[in-house]
Parts: C-alpha cells; sequence; structure tokens
C-alpha cells in the first residue's frame, strides 16, 4: 500500500505543479527549486524529484545540470515554432479522427464541448478560470480521440501544453474583446460531428493561429521586439 500511495502522491504534486504552470503562478523561465516547493505542495524531495521530471516530459520545464529545473522560457520565436508545429501535427491528428472516431467519440465530444461552453473564461479575481483551462485542455483532447495512433495524439498534447503557457503568460484583454473563442469552438465541434474533414481542418487551424496572432500582439504591445 505504500508504493500505491506514493505513487498517488507524485500524480497529486505532478498535477498541481501543471496546473499551476499553465495558470502563470510559476512564471516562464522561473526556477522550480526542490526545497522551496516542498513547502507550498506539502511535499517530500523525494516525490518532488518524481514529479518535475514528468514537467520536462510534458514539455511545461526543462533541467540542466547544475542549474536545475525551471519551468519553459518564452519567445515569440518559440510561439511561432510551436504554432507551426500544431497546425501541421494537429490537422493530422483531426483528420484520423474524424475518419476513425465512433459514435461514442460524438457523444464524448459534445459532453467535453458543452463543459466547455458552460464554463466562463474568467474567475472572480479576473485570472484565468482553472475550471475554464481544465474544460478547454479536454475539448481539445477528445478532438483528437478519434486518431487511433496513440503517438501522434500524445506528440499534439504535448504541443498544445507547450503553448498553453503563453495564454496565461500574456492574459490579455485583446483576446477577449476582438475574438468570439466561444463561436470558434462551437464551429470546430460542429464541423466535426457533422465530420466535413476540410471545414474542421479549417475552423482548427484558424482557431490555433488566431491565438498566437493575439498573443504576439499582446506581446509587442508590452513593449517586446
Amino acid at each position: 500500500m505504500t508504493g500505491v500511495r506514493s505513487t498517488t502522491r507524485v500524480e497529486d504534486v505532478y498535477l498541481r505543479l501543471r496546473a499551476d504552470i499553465l495558470n502563470g503562478r510559476h512564471e516562464p523561465g522561473s526556477r522550480l527549486r526542490v526545497e522551496a516547493l516542498k513547502g507550498d505542495y506539502d511535499a517530500s524531495s523525494g516525490v518532488l524529484r518524481e514529479a518535475l521530471p514528468r514537467l520536462v516530459g510534458q514539455g511545461l520545464a526543462t533541467f540542466a545540470p547544475q542549474q536545475g529545473f525551471r519551468v519553459i522560457d518564452v519567445s515569440p520565436e518559440t510561439l511561432q515554432d510551436l504554432t507551426e508545429a500544431r497546425v501541421v501535427v494537429e490537422t493530422h491528428v483531426v483528420r484520423e479522427s474524424l475518419e476513425h472516431g465512433s459514435i461514442e467519440w460524438e457523444s464524448d465530444l459534445l459532453a467535453a464541448h458543452h463543459n466547455l461552453a458552460r464554463t466562463t473564461f474568467a474567475d472572480e479575481s479576473d485570472a484565468i478560470n482553472d475550471r475554464w483551462l481544465a474544460a478547454h485542455a479536454r475539448f481539445h483532447q477528445v478532438l483528437l480521440e478519434g486518431c487511433p495512433n496513440q503517438h501522434l495524439r500524445a506528440v499534439a498534447t504535448q504541443l498544445r501544453e507547450s503553448a498553453e503557457v503563453y495564454r496565461c503568460w500574456a492574459r490579455t484583454s485583446s483576446e477577449d474583446n476582438h475574438r468570439d473563442v466561444a463561436a470558434e469552438h462551437r464551429l470546430i465541434c460542429e464541423r466535426a460531428i457533422e465530420r466535413d474533414v476540410p471545414s474542421t481542418v479549417e475552423a482548427l487551424r484558424d482557431h490555433i493561429e488566431l491565438t498566437t496572432k493575439l498573443l504576439l500582439d499582446e506581446y509587442r504591445n508590452r513593449g517586446g521586439e
């Protein structure tokens, strides 16, 4: 039982760290020091040393000898590269998903979209709502789950999560005011359920690329190059 409890504890701490990175509570490029995290997460050094490499594997952190773990850094160039990779991978995977997805997959997608549509983007403090982040991730995950190639799905998820750090890094009013993100998700869902491959691919590509455009605009408005 001790081994089971230890594994569960590692999973819990990993998920909390992951959520805190995606919600900007650990800033991009910041150190993830084991000694400092022990108190914040009420976790032992051993648990943290098992959880932190999982963040590296998911593309949310880096590790270097003598420097330890850090949250991934952000730059316009990296975001553009991530976007290009996401478009290539996700549009391929969504084609496979629409071709192979079952009736159960359709039901799961409709449920995931319903949950996302009913969840507010910001919480009472105007920070990104943790529940929205989870619902958003679930929607995009389910969209691709009809694809039978689990390795492609895993690559798509890793790229999306690496890019998601940027949404939390540049929480932007321009994103809220100049787009109807709910309508974008609704369009993707509707076209996917119709098995309209060209329209689904176009809607997904536009959705990914518009997010990047708005985040880069926000970066430049903040004085970035």
